[in-house]
């Protein structure tokens, strides 16, 4: 599944330490690349890694916040010496789920700086060196958030939409230097961060998929980018890119009610229970 030649020797997953990050590692480290993880959380990253090193690869590990200011300095010096041939962007969320005109600035740019700002640095810094080296693999996960607004995601959807425009840019730049870039456009996806939300699952009317099988999808998708949307979304992202604006982002607005209240969770548009969506959002 992972040509080792042109994504090796070193792969470095941001966000690799649970849900479709962790599945992520355990594939590339069936395959033999060593990893470099980066997690926000000890524990947790240390489960990570124990459980690749199993498969007889060299993991590294690095603790940091992709929102501080300092992530990418502290990321690329850990790597200095190593060479790094495919970079997969996981770590992303709405860290602030308020309604825009409620939220704090400061806490809004910290969502802007974990999902656009490291990752830009991020990308360019490894980037040039797979450019040179003429091979190499950038993967950036996406959302189908990216697709519409919503209510409370104001920021988030902006950067996911951001995110998606990006990753087909920089497909074009670099597809004849021999770099493949994808982004992977995730739905529902059972995850912890998820999990931890109190999202229904098993609400009508939404596809709910496993992090091992985005994770392998996303890897047999990366020669073929720029975006891929996650197997049994394609009807959603066609809806949420109908030219009809308004219906479609009502659509949307509305079935995301339902799932969150069938789980008690009350948003009436107002910024109620403002506190509840402090992770991924669900698509």
């Amino acid at each position: 599944m992972i040509d080792r030649a042109k994504y090796g020797p070193w792969a470095l997953i941001a966000g690799g330490s649970e849900g479709v990050g962790a599945e992520f590692a355990r594939l590339i480290a069936e395959a033999g690349l060593n990893l470099m993880l980066v997690a926000r959380t000890a524990d947790a990253l240390q489960q990570a890694a124990d459980q690749c090193r199993q498969h007889g690869v060299v993991v590294r590990t690095v603790q940091a916040d992709l929102s501080a200011a300092d992530a990418c300095a502290r990321i690329t010096a850990a790597t200095a010496e190593l060479q790094i041939g495919l970079l997969i962007l996981v770590a992303g969320a709405n860290t602030h789920s308020y309604e825009f005109l409620d939220g704090d600035l400061a806490e809004f740019q910290r969502v802007i700086d974990l999902n656009v700002s490291t990752p830009l640095a991020l990308v360019q810094h490894y980037g040039q060196a797979m450019r040179s080296r003429r091979r190499g693999g950038i993967v950036l996960l996406g959302s189908l958030a990216g697709y519409l607004g919503s209510a409370r995601h104001t920021v988030y959807g902006g950067v996911k939409a951001f995110t998606r425009i990006f990753a087909e840019g920089l497909w074009l730049e670099l597809r004849q230097h021999g770099v493949d870039v994808l982004q992977l456009v995730l739905g529902v996806t059972r995850t912890p961060a998820m999990e931890r939300v109190g999202l229904n699952f098993d609400a009508p009317g939404f596809v709910v998929a496993e992090p091992a099988d985005v994770a392998r999808e996303g890897l047999e998708w990366l020669g073929r980018g720029p975006v891929h949307i996650v197997s049994g979304n394609e009807v959603t992202v066609s809806l949420r890119s109908a030219p009809d604006r308004g219906k479609a982002v009502l659509g949307a607005h509305h079935a995301m009610q339902r799932l969150l209240q069938s789980k008690g969770i009350t948003d009436d548009g107002g910024g109620a229970d403002r506190g509840a969506g402090t992770a991924t959002a669900p698509g």
